[in-house]
């Protein structure tokens, strides 16, 4: 096991799927993991109804924690990071087991961030045209377009896109930004945008084809519009917290 971890210099490498009724994606996702280089992988079900767990466990995924109630997408991602920090990861990969993202990127991203080039390194489906040719609907890549112009406009920074749900930190990021403060809800993948921007570390994207079926996660019109005002409120508040007229417990670092 050293010596995979000597090819990528030294840094052990974390998956983490956060998951909820993934039964029937989660082998096909599991399955392009690049175990040459990646030295564990967690699977948190959040209470799924299906038999999510039971299939981690078939697949021989060692660290399966299944939560006794539903803790959302974000209480979900912070049993994820918690995990992953406590088995010693240098990097952690968040990649959804819905199959809706390509584990095959794991070898570019981890080597972006194992040579030092960026902290942090996201999938992003908008960058080139594969969200669109992905099968995403118009109303939410029009949704998601708005909405990356104004964080892009109030957080002061270029990312292609901030809705992104395949992402990679270094453990520094995690063990500095106050990710538990953060929603339990959708809208803690922008909280963590919004913390690590704050805190000074830099983002990195690379293209990612996306696909869309229907077994893939998604939300409806209405949670869809429930999370992009959570999104702009997020991004208010990091413009204001950065002017100093107001103090957002979010952006307190852990260390």
């Amino acid at each position: 096991m050293l010596f995979l971890w000597n090819m990528i210099n030294g840094k052990k490498i974390v998956v983490v799927l956060p998951a909820y009724n993934a039964a029937l994606t989660l082998k096909r996702t599991y399955d392009e993991i690049p175990f040459d280089i990646v030295d564990d992988v967690v699977l948190v079900d959040d209470h799924s109804t299906d038999n999510t767990t039971e299939v981690g466990r078939q697949l021989g995924i060692k660290h399966v924690i299944r939560h006794e109630k539903n803790k959302g997408y974000g209480g979900n991602q912070k049993t994820c990071y918690d995990k992953a920090l406590e088995l010693g990861a240098d990097i952690v990969i968040m990649l959804h087991p819905d199959y809706q993202y390509t584990p095959k990127l794991i070898h570019s991203m981890s080597y972006m961030i194992a040579n030092d080039l960026y902290p942090s390194v996201f999938g992003s489906r908008i960058l080139g045209k594969g969200a669109l040719k992905g099968g995403m609907p118009m109303y939410k890549y029009i949704f998601n377009r708005c909405l990356t112009l104004t964080q892009n406009i109030l957080i002061n920074q270029k990312l292609s896109e901030y809705h992104t749900g395949y992402r990679a930190f270094n453990r520094e990021i995690l063990e500095t930004i106050s990710y538990h403060e953060n929603s339990d809800d959708f809208v803690f993948d922008n909280q963590m945008i919004s913390q690590i921007f704050y805190a000074g570390f830099q983002i990195a994207e690379i293209t990612c084809p996306t696909k869309y079926f229907p077994e893939a996660s998604s939300i409806n019109f209405r949670r869809s519009a429930k999370y992009g005002m959570g999104v702009l409120g997020v991004s208010f508040s990091h413009f204001f917290n950065k002017l100093g007229l107001a103090k957002n417990k979010i952006y307190k670092r852990r260390k």
